[in-house]
């Protein structure tokens, strides 16, 4: 029987991390980016 490497549990620490913080500054990045628009269009 072939063992499925997805079924193998979580990653390394390391790599939950990076994800983590990949997604963290994923989000960070697109709420400037929703607020920087909000405030040209408030401005103009």
């Amino acid at each position: 029987m072939s063992e499925d490497p997805s079924d193998s549990g979580p990653g390394p620490l390391w790599k939950r991390i990076a994800w983590m913080a990949a997604i963290w500054g994923a989000s960070v990045l697109a709420l400037g980016l929703v607020a920087g628009v909000l405030r040209l269009w408030l401005h103009a």
